[in-house]
């Protein structure tokens, strides 16, 4: 039985990518492990069919917690038998990197994201570097992997001259019959995520003083998370805007079927969200809730052949509100859209990629 071990750098519990992963491979007969840290916070894992381990660690955040867990990683590899070593992102790709091959072992890299054009790191003149440092001594060196969606394909295998797979992040498929809500006051947007810099959310909430008849439900955490609140305080919309905090995967699909409309916005600040195709716009979708989107690539390309949501071409409060409006205002053309999410629910789901997944580690340890 093959052993692969996983690395990420959060705490396991609302990774529902790398839950979906592990759990599949695990189902067809390999030996999994999934490999992240220990938090102050975090909650007790629930049983998995792969199993899993957290590391702790000092730091909490910035470049000395990167060096810190990829040391941690490196040592915690090295002391233990496997046969391959899958690095999400860059942020462990390091420790995967160099234990493989010292133990001459295969190391996978799984782009969930354009790590280096991140807004954080774009920001960051000096740490862009040493991330892109980081891509171009380890990634052309390496055989097998994979990402998440047709343009991080391309941009990739240009950039690094490595081939790459496309296994895209979607859940599994519902297909119990999901109740019609009434368009009766109040109208739920929902963002479900991590709350930080370039997600569009200050722009939402800003857009709510127009909007009195709608909530804005926000589903997570983030290092805005704070700025936010605050935000909403000084425009006075605490009645409108609930911050629900961590919700755990089990729990979070019962809170979008209570929403009518998603909400995935993001700044143009930066590669990573203008390639991006994020789980929570597949994630609503199999909710049969439309969603509202930028006008960005891969949004643009399945909306053009499923509308399943309305793209927004930017961000001011002029086109949030009429985008918004519109959808209030013309239940029929929402029901169209709900219509349109209950046939493409049909095509994005986990169980067809899981059948790419199997066959790429099947070529992995041909």
């Amino acid at each position: 039985m093959k052993k692969i071990y996983f690395t990420v750098t959060n705490d396991l519990t609302y990774d529902q990518r790398m839950i979906r992963i592990c759990t599949s491979l695990a189902n067809v007969g390999y030996n999994v492990w999934l490999i992240g840290r220990q938090r102050p916070n975090s909650k007790p894992l629930r049983q998995q069919a792969f199993q899993q381990k957290r590391l702790n660690c000092f730091f909490e955040r910035g470049k000395f917690f990167y060096l810190e867990y990829n040391i941690r990683l490196f040592f915690f590899l090295m002391w233990h038998r496997f046969d391959a070593v899958c690095s999400i992102d860059l942020d462990t790709i390091l420790a995967g990197f160099y234990s493989s091959r010292i133990k001459r072992k295969i190391c996978i890299y799984d782009a969930h994201e354009y790590f280096t054009e991140v807004p954080e790191v774009v920001q960051r003149p000096t740490t862009k570097r040493i991330w892109e440092w980081v891509a171009q001594h380890t990634i052309p060196k390496l055989t097998h992997a994979y990402t998440v969606c047709q343009s991080l394909q391309e941009v990739f295998q240009k950039r690094y001259h490595t081939s790459f797979e496309v296994i895209r992040n979607v859940p599994f498929q519902q297909t119990k019959p999901i109740e019609q809500l009434s368009f009766q006051t109040p109208f739920i947007l929902l963002y479900q995520g991590v709350l930080n810099d370039g997600r569009g959310l200050e722009e939402m909430i800003a857009a709510l003083q127009q909007l009195p008849e709608v909530e804005f439900w926000l589903a997570g955490e983030g290092d805005r998370s704070q700025e936010l609140r605050q935000l909403v305080q000084t425009l006075g919309l605490e009645r409108q805007v609930k911050f629900l905090g961590y919700i755990q995967p089990h729990e979070l699909k019962a809170v979008t079927l209570k929403a009518h409309l998603g909400v995935n916005l993001l700044q143009n600040k930066g590669l990573n969200y203008y390639y991006s195709l994020a789980n929570k716009f597949f994630d609503y979708i199999q909710a049969l809730k439309p969603s509202l989107n930028m006008n960005f690539p891969e949004y643009a390309m399945i909306i053009e052949e499923h509308p399943v949501g309305l793209l927004l071409d930017d961000l001011t409060p002029e086109t949030i509100v009429s985008s918004i409006k519109k959808i209030i205002e013309q239940p029929e053309a929402y029901q169209t859209l709900q219509a349109n999410c209950l046939k493409a629910r049909e095509v994005f789901v986990w169980e067809k990629e899981a059948v790419k997944l199997e066959a790429f580690y099947k070529q992995v340890f041909k």
